[in-house]
Order: C-alpha cells, then structure tokens, then sequence
C-alpha cells in the first residue's frame, strides 16, 4: 500500500470541513467531497480546493484509488453509507453516534471486523495532551481507588428559541439530542480515562424550547418567521451513573446554558488524589492532593509518553480541538497501515456508546435505573 492515502468526505457541513481540514493536516490526501446534491458537492469542492469531483456516493465507492471513506453527514445516514462503504473494501471513519440504534452499531462494527477494515470513530477529546497525562497517572496508580466521577458538558447553541437544527428532528438525528451529541462524548471520555464502566444509570431528559423552527438547517443557525413544529429531542438531561465497582458518577448535558460553549468538564476523585480537566481550558490539568492542589500545563518536555507525543507545539502555544481532530486522523489513517495506536476509538467505541444512549432513553421513559447491556468491550487498561 502506498504511504499516500487517498480520502473523500461524505457531508458539506460543518463537520465535514473539520475532517478536511484534518486529513491534510495528517498528511492525507482529501481527493474529493460528496454533499447533499452534485450542484453543492461541486461548490464545495471549490471552497475546499479540491481537484476531484464525486455527483455522488457510488462514484467514491467505484474509485480504487480511495482507500478511506469519512461520513460526515446526518445521524440516520450513517450506517447505510458507512456499510457502503465497507462493502466497498473502503476503510471507514464514521461521525458520532455511529449508528442511531445499538443493534445498528453492533451490525456495523461485525462488518468492519469481518472485512478487516478499519472503522473509526471520532471520540477526539481523547486526543486532548492533558487527558492523556491523567489517564497515564490512573494507569500507576496516583489516585487510588475511584471514590467519586462528576462533570458535565454545556453548550448554548440552542438556547435561542428561533435555533434549528437537522439534529432536532429525531428521523435525521435519532430519538436523542443533546446526550447523543455530547453526553456521549462525556461518557467515551470518562470511561477511557477513569479505566470504569457504568453498567446502570437512571436518567431524566427535558425539553426547554417546546418548539422550533420547521426544518432542517445547518447545526448553529437560527430562522425566523415561518411554521415551528414540536420539539421532541431533548435539551437538557441529568444522569446519575454506576460502575461496576459500585463508584456513583453524576453527568449534567444542556445545549442551553447561556455562555457555555462547548464546555466538557470532569472531575475524578480518588482515594489519594483528583484531577480535573477543562476541555475549554485544555491546557491545563487540576490535580487535587489531601495536602493542597496543583495546576498542570501542558509540556512536551515533561510528563507521560502520550502526552508528549499528542503534544504538537512548545509550551504555551495553546493547542485545541483542531490539533486533537489532526491527531486522531493521523492515528486512524497509522491503523489503515496497519498499526495499532494507543486510545484509537473505534466501532466498538461505537457500539459502547449507543448502548449507553439507550438504556438513558429507558430509564428516563420508565423512571427507572436501567442496566447499560453488556458490551464484548473489555475495560481499557
């Protein structure tokens, strides 16, 4: 195989452009985008300088010279379009949720598996330095045992009444929202770092804005004027949690906290230390002692070995959310090679997380704790 790599996008939107933007910065090369129709994918091939021209799908699906297939497009596409793709001897990387039902997941990732295909899963916040760091610490035994696990992930981009998205609508997004799109990165993250699994939950979903505007635009717009229709995915959800050793964990999710932009935020609490990591502030790290507390920056001069390798500039040049995207694609495309990186997200990542998305659709429809089923994921060392 040529070190080269040859990709396309499937999805114009926002996200797609973040994967663009990623598999150049990888050392990819993007050789197309396919969008919602040819007109548009054309107009984004413009934007995005990209000498190739996809109509549609099956024009990526019949060019042996792809060899990754990145699905950036609605929820309820996924699975038709990354099995396409895998039929197609395509490695895949699939958007988050994977698949908009566990059985889907499950039905996905056996493809991949049995085609001996790469198909990842863009959980990116594990790419954060810092949350490496503290994984590292957890793995020698700094915090002891887990006493308490807490945080929550705000956003506000749905705060306004007039804020459509296509996520809203449960027949493109699925039958949850604000939890599918970023309580499920808080668990993925959790779950990696804390080396736990939360085998039940109960949970409470709200909806805050009772209707929006009919339709379905771009994520972080608004319309005004026009039809509204009943929102029936949530805003706002609590979520009370349980690992299998008996530690409790409690997670708050809006998508309508004013001011709050992308907040994911955790807090570990151990036997002999905490750590706390800021996914706004990614920087730095909060590590709690019974004698005092200190603040940790990010060094690639000191620290763990995945720390230093995932950190991309010197000392005090902030890195983000594009460096963590860049890193994952690097690590995705290093497996297509045929490597195996370490925290890699992948199908079975997916898998995890659509279960964990069901059982708090569950609990919150019976107002019960509800098991999280059991997945044939082994705990993370």
């Amino acid at each position: 195989m040529s070190d080269l790599i040859r990709s396309v996008v499937v999805g114009a939107g926002m996200i797609g452009a973040v994967h663009a933007a990623a598999i150049r910065a990888a050392g990819g090369e993007l050789a197309g985008v396919v969008a919602s129709t040819p007109e548009r994918g054309a107009r984004t091939a413009e934007e995005w300088r990209v000498p190739g021209r996809y109509p549609h799908l099956d024009a990526v699906l019949d060019d042996d010279s792809v060899s990754v297939v990145h699905v950036c497009t609605p929820n309820a596409l996924h699975v038709r379009q990354a099995e396409a793709a895998l039929a197609a001897g395509k490695h895949v990387v699939c958007e988050k949720p994977l698949a908009i039902s566990a059985a889907e997941a499950e039905r996905l990732t056996r493809l991949a598996e049995e085609s001996g295909l790469v198909l990842a899963v863009p959980f990116v916040y594990r790419y954060h330095p810092l949350v490496r760091e503290i994984r590292d610490r957890r793995l020698r035994g700094e915090f002891g045992a887990w006493q308490l696990i807490h945080g929550s992930y705000l956003q506000d981009w749905m705060l306004a009444e007039d804020a459509m998205s296509w996520r809203v609508d449960p027949s493109q997004g699925g039958p949850s929202r604000a939890f599918a799109d970023i309580g499920s990165h808080w668990c993925d993250l959790v779950e990696w770092v804390a080396g736990v699994r939360f085998t039940e939950l109960t949970a409470r979903l709200g909806t805050t804005v009772p209707t929006r505007p009919a339709g379905t635009g771009a994520s972080f717009t608004a319309a005004t004027g026009g039809p509204r229709a009943e929102v029936r995915t949530e805003d706002v959800a609590t979520v009370l949690l349980r690992t299998g050793d008996g530690v409790l964990g409690t997670l708050t999710v809006s998508q309508v906290s004013a001011g709050r932009k992308n907040r994911l935020w955790f807090e570990l609490d151990g036997a002999a230390a905490s750590a706390v990591f800021d996914q706004e502030n990614p920087e730095t790290a909060w590590l709690g002692a019974p004698d005092g507390a200190r603040v940790l920056f990010r060094d690639p001069n000191h620290g763990s070995a995945e720390q230093r390798r995932l950190s991309r500039l010197p000392a005090g040049h902030a890195q983000g959310y594009a460096d963590c995207f860049t890193s994952f694609v690097a690590d995705a495309y290093a497996a297509v090679r045929g490597a195996t990186p370490e925290g890699l997200p992948t199908g079975a990542d997916g898998v995890r997380s659509a279960r964990i998305v069901e059982a708090v659709l569950t609990s919150s429809a019976s107002l019960t704790w509800t098991d999280v089923a059991v997945d044939p994921v082994p705990v993370a060392p």
